[in-house]
């Protein structure tokens, strides 16, 4: 006997392949494109304008200059699933969104109160850095800790807030190479990022209505920073006009003979990301 799946269901192994084909397939018919760059945004663009639809497993985002085809998409969704409108977009994945006459604030302050409660620290202290400078952290630092389980989930958390946090982008690279066997001192550094957002919690990105289509791009790096390996960090942000939209650190794969030399690792991978 042989069952055959009619219905995704949650929990199966399948299901999330099957959801998202279903859901493919209704958007396609409304005349959506997948985009080449990530399958979960697709684009459709007429005469009137484009508009775009962002999928995250059942939430979604769909903002555009045609309000006649989003209201169009909307009834097409309705035909077929359990739709819930939310409005105006406000709150998605963490992320908060708040609009104003001169443009749109970005930030994440709900989801850090939640992870400083999480962390559950001792004390109110904030540090105006997420990090000292020149400080040079290695695997031998410190004693290992008894349960590293704490110091990894606060560590992806961080890396999720990154998403908004280009001010923590160094910080958490740096600790994020330790989750594996993290020790007292990679635990103390930790802490001293989650002070830093503590007294830091409000900063927002702002992306204006009105801002040219200018790009720029700035790169940095360090030379031979690690002292495990001696390679270097190469670091970039992009901005499109007055709006900050792309930003990494990143080691360099191979080690570097010269500042410079890193200095042209840094653009090499700007220039890839860019183009």
């Amino acid at each position: 006997m042989v069952c055959r799946l009619r219905r995704s269901l949650y929990g199966l192994k399948q299901a999330p392949r099957a959801w998202f084909e279903r859901f493919a397939s209704v958007v396609t018919a409304a005349g959506f494109s997948p985009s080449a760059h990530d399958p979960a945004l697709f684009v459709h663009t007429s005469p009137r304008g484009r508009t775009l639809l962002l999928l995250y497993v059942d939430d979604m985002i769909i903002t555009g200059d045609d309000p006649e085809y989003i209201a169009f998409v909307k009834a097409c969704l309705r035909d077929q699933f359990l739709l819930t409108d939310l409005g105006p977009l406000r709150y998605f994945l963490g992320i908060e969104v708040s609009s104003t006459s001169d443009g749109f604030y970005i930030s994440q302050e709900k989801y850090i109160q939640d992870l400083l409660i999480r962390a559950a620290l001792g004390d109110e202290r904030t540090v105006e850095t997420p990090m000292e400078l020149n400080v040079k952290l290695q695997l031998t630092d410190g004693d290992p800790l008894s349960d590293s389980t704490r110091y990894r989930h606060l560590v992806g958390s961080l890396v999720y807030l990154a998403v908004t946090r280009p001010d923590i982008s160094y910080s958490v690279h740096i600790l994020s190479q330790f989750v594996s066997a993290p020790t007292t001192v990679h635990y103390s550094h930790l802490l001293r990022v989650l002070r830093y957002l503590r007294g830091m919690i409000t900063r927002r990105l702002f992306f204006p209505r009105s801002s040219s289509l200018q790009l720029q791009c700035y790169s940095d790096a360090t030379w031979a920073s690690d002292p495990s390996d001696r390679r270097s960090l190469s670091a970039y942000c992009v901005f499109l006009g007055g709006s900050l939209i792309a930003w990494k650190t990143k080691k360099q794969t191979a080690i570097s003979r010269s500042s410079v030399e890193a200095e042209l690792h840094a653009m090499a991978l700007l220039t890839a990301e860019v183009t």
